[in-house]
């Protein structure tokens, strides 16, 4: 992803970004995605799976490997075969004729004498799978936006929205599992909130881990070749930067009394693209009641930091939007739906602190690790805060605090126009060592016939006024509103 100026950019939709002065744009590299089909093991249920799984080229994981014989028995079962679609069911006679193993999908691998809850697979991308309807909707985003046929049809970020994984309050191999299910469907956090769940990354019982707690890529290092504080401290940038949104999503549990799975986070795309974008912005939806806050209180003699939480949707929120889906929203999202407390205030309560724990610890690494060094200001004061309660004396609460995650104040900064220089030094260094690269390549002999295939000549010129730009003083400011480079470990 690269975060770009927003008047750098031509063909945006009119009116759709002027909330937001600088834009993410943001391009998917992963060809296949990592499912967890769950509902699979009710056959014709997951149509989608069905259809990738009795495809060619699929790579798959604990699932059953069946015999023929025993593919048979299963295309033979009433009530079974004849629930599946008609690729599954043409893969499974298939299947039952030939020699070998091969998968049924609503057969996972057995362990420990039960199914897996874990049964996963590689889906090639939607998008990539069946590219007419990317292509009709860039078409018709051209006609809208009298964009040229070979001028770039730029599709920015329009919103941010996590997704949360809540449980409720259970026993895991004789194991007190804390509840996580203090959340009602939509959160909005501001910057210092959001960053603290982003940096602990908070999860809560799945079938796809070993248990519950801290986890996310953020804080496996096998994911990540370097110190979190980089990602975190380019994440930050670019959400101040942006001014976008940070909601979040449940799924899992919503209270200890009401299972959702992941029904409401498939809602949400459906929600969002009803609602205009000045209906989604969050101080609006505030200034609207659609969005309360969420305060700290009083329990059993002790504080609980409630304002961990943010912001959540209120009843007119539901109305509103929701009843752009549904007949009668309410009547699905009630009282305690809404207000997770309702439903038992205890849960709640030890939810909340669960969540502050998990948060003390996974700040406290960072300085363990001496990496707190590497944070930027913003993302240090969000790391004391949650490992101490307190930055330089002053709460997360502080007006002074708050001042830090501020688009003027980011911008104002010495820290800030520190990852400027740092990216145009490093632009530089890039394209003296691109020029020379080229010029090397053109010296060797017996290569003319592929410097002239190559454009070998083309791109050393390119090469070169791309250098001759980022070596000029207004460099700085032609990236001023992009996040930099961050100056860690250059």
């Amino acid at each position: 992803s690269v975060v770009v100026p927003r008047q750098q950019i031509s063909g945006l939709p009119e009116k759709e970004f002027d909330a937001h002065p600088c834009l993410k744009i943001s391009q998917n590299c992963e060809w296949r995605l990592f499912q967890r089909p769950d509902e699979a093991i009710h056959p014709g249920f997951d149509k989608q799976t069905e259809k990738d799984m009795s495809s060619m080229g699929l790579m798959a994981a604990n699932f059953k490997a069946i015999k023929k014989d025993e593919m048979l028995e299963l295309t033979q079962t009433i009530g079974f075969f004849d629930r599946f679609t008609p690729e599954m069911q043409v893969h499974m006679k298939k299947a039952s004729e030939l020699d070998g193993f091969d998968l049924c999908s609503a057969k996972s691998r057995l362990w420990e004498g039960k199914p897996t809850k874990n049964p996963r697979y590689l889906q090639l991308r939607p998008d990539v799978a069946n590219p007419i309807g990317r292509y009709v909707a860039e078409l018709g985003s051209r006609l809208a936006r009298k964009i040229p046929h070979d001028a770039p049809c730029n599709f920015p970020v329009g919103a941010v929205i996590g997704g949360r994984r809540n449980n409720p309050p259970d026993v895991l191999d004789r194991i007190k599992i804390r509840p996580l299910c203090v959340f009602n469907p939509i959160h909005y956090q501001e910057i210092p909130e959001l960053f603290m769940d982003y940096v602990c990354s908070v999860t809560g019982k799945s079938p796809s881990t070993t248990g519950a707690g801290s986890e996310g890529a953020l804080t496996k290092g096998p994911f990540n070749a370097i110190q979190a504080t980089a990602d975190l401290n380019n994440c930050i940038v670019s959400m101040i930067l942006t001014q976008y949104g940070g909601f979040s999503s449940a799924a899992g549990w919503i209270g200890p009394n009401y299972r959702v799975d992941h029904d409401i986070s498939l809602l949400i795309p459906e929600v969002w693209c009803r609602m205009m974008p000045e209906e989604r912005e969050p101080a609006g939806l505030i200034k609207r009641c659609e969005l309360e806050k969420i305060d700290d209180f009083e329990f059993e003699g002790r504080a609980v930091p409630a304002s961990r939480l943010g912001y959540r949707i209120t009843h007119n929120f539901i109305i509103k939007y929701f009843g752009r889906i549904f007949d009668n929203p309410s009547a699905v999202f009630t009282k305690e739906i809404l207000k997770p407390e309702v439903q038992d205030l205890g849960v709640y309560v030890d939810g909340i602190e669960n969540l502050v724990d998990a948060q003390r610890k996974s700040a406290l690494l960072y300085f363990e690790d001496g990496t707190i060094e590497d944070a930027c200001p913003p993302l240090k004061a969000v790391l004391h805060c949650m490992a101490y309660g307190h930055y330089n004396g002053k709460i997360i609460a502080d007006p002074e605090i708050r001042e830090m995650f501020t688009r003027e104040e980011l911008i104002s900064s010495d820290w800030y126009q520190k990852r400027l220089l740092t990216k145009q030094l490093r632009d530089i260094e890039h394209w003296e060592k691109s020029t020379k690269i080229l010029e090397d390549f053109v010296q060797k002999p017996g290569y003319s016939l592929e410097v002239n295939r190559l454009q070998i000549a083309e791109r050393i010129e390119m090469a070169r006024k791309q250098l001759e730009r980022a070596k000029k003083p207004k460099y700085l400011d032609a990236i001023n509103g992009t996040i930099g480079a961050d100056p860690i470990h250059s």
